[in-house]
């Protein structure tokens, strides 16, 4: 085996990404195994995966869904622990050799701070956290020896294809996009799209936050702010395309011109076994290119009038301070909104737009005025579009 066994706590296991990431553990041959699992809602299905896996902890971090839950087929050997504070403490302790940051939205961004606060390494499907906090993880990370990798299929297609140059030697970064379910549509049929066409995603399986992010291309907005952070690049070097077929992740152009890119099936086993395994390779447990068959690969540039979001993002990362927290809580307010048929679909960027145009702009905010933004930025979109 590549790499010894590693110890994986992953933080909102119930998830799409938690989900895959489980799967991967189970096929690792026993190279990775599940230390801790958490949830805040889904405590059934939280159950059925302790079952299956067996891990040391069982983290339930609601106690009030957690005292109406029956622990009984809680397996031998698992602890249960409640509460997001005992979340945090498994994440830190000492055997702990990788943590999974697979929560959700802004909720994740406490946990995840926990970990690169404790020198953990950090498989980061949470994007949210370097989007409202870059700069003060990134520099925290380099204080505490922590290292972020990219769980995020964008990002972890552009972390394997910078190690073919040094730093220096980086043109851009060019991240793809499939465009989601609307990008043959008009304006006009944008002002009428429903919740069930925006969550019909073409090629991938995802929750259905980030299956709207998707159809807004919002993910491009929030992935160009991460790239930032992530990367060390300025926003002048983050560029994105539209690439239906999913099969090309992302690429990095060098200054000789040359384009190095990472193909796979749309298939998020692979950035999470990549991740988990770093700087090893696994044979992996995820479905191939079968390049034995005709394969099409098409690339075309961003309508930026059908989708103002990636404009945003950049401007976003322009700025830098408090716009990430600002975009991301408004997002998070506005698909949320529009899941409950409060907001049109053609309102949610829009809305953020206005938000973070407005929003009392701070250059190096602390992460306590970080979360009192994150909620007034929630309340503009809730008291000026619901």
């Amino acid at each position: 085996m590549a790499c010894t066994q590693k110890n994986v706590a992953i933080l909102g296991s119930t998830g799409s990404i938690g989900c895959n990431t489980l799967r991967v553990i189970a096929e690792s041959d026993g190279a990775l195994r599940a230390k801790a699992i958490s949830a805040h809602s889904r405590l059934d299905k939280l159950i059925e995966q302790a079952v299956w896996l067996k891990p040391d902890y069982v983290i339930a971090t609601c106690p009030e869904k957690a005292e109406k839950q029956d622990w009984e087929g809680l397996p031998a050997g698992c602890q249960l622990r409640v509460g997001e504070d005992e979340m945090i403490k498994v994440t830190q302790q000492a055997d702990v050799d990788v943590v999974v940051a697979a929560i959700v939205g802004a909720a994740g961004l406490q946990s995840t701070w926990a970990a690169v606060e404790a020198g953990k390494t950090v498989a980061l499907a949470n994007k949210e956290t370097l989007v409202m906090a870059g700069p003060l993880v990134t520099t925290l990370a380099e204080k505490t020896g922590a290292t972020i990798l990219p769980v995020d299929s964008e990002h972890s297609a552009v972390f394997q294809a910078l190690q073919a140059g040094r730093q220096d030697e980086v043109s851009r970064i060019i991240l793809t996009a499939s465009g989601g379910p609307f990008r043959h549509h008009s304006l006009e049929d944008l002002q009428d799209v429903r919740v069930a066409e925006a969550l019909a995603h073409p090629t991938w399986k995802m929750g259905p936050k980030i299956t709207i992010d998707s159809a807004t291309m919002m993910n491009k907005a929030l992935e160009i702010v991460e790239a930032r952070w992530l990367f060390g690049l300025t926003p002048e070097q983050i560029n994105v395309v539209i690439h239906p077929q999913s099969i090309v992740h992302s690429m990095v152009e060098f200054i000789d011109g040359s384009i190095i890119a990472q193909m796979s099936p749309p298939d998020m086993k692979l950035p999470i076994q990549y991740a988990l395994c770093w700087p090893h390779r696994l044979a992996g447990c995820g479905e191939k290119l079968a390049l034995h068959e005709p394969l099409a690969l098409e690339f075309e540039p961003v309508d930026h009038e059908r989708f103002p979001a990636v404009g945003l993002g950049l401007d976003v990362a322009r700025a830098g301070g408090s716009g990430g927290a600002v975009l991301n809580a408004a997002n998070e307010a506005a698909v949320a909104g529009f899941l409950e048929n409060r907001i049109k679909f053609s309102d949610i960027v829009p809305a953020c737009r206005t938000v973070f145009d407005e929003h009392p702009f701070e250059t190096a905010p602390g992460l306590d005025r970080l979360l009192e933004l994150d909620i007034w930025a929630r309340e503009e979109v809730s008291r000026r579009w619901m």
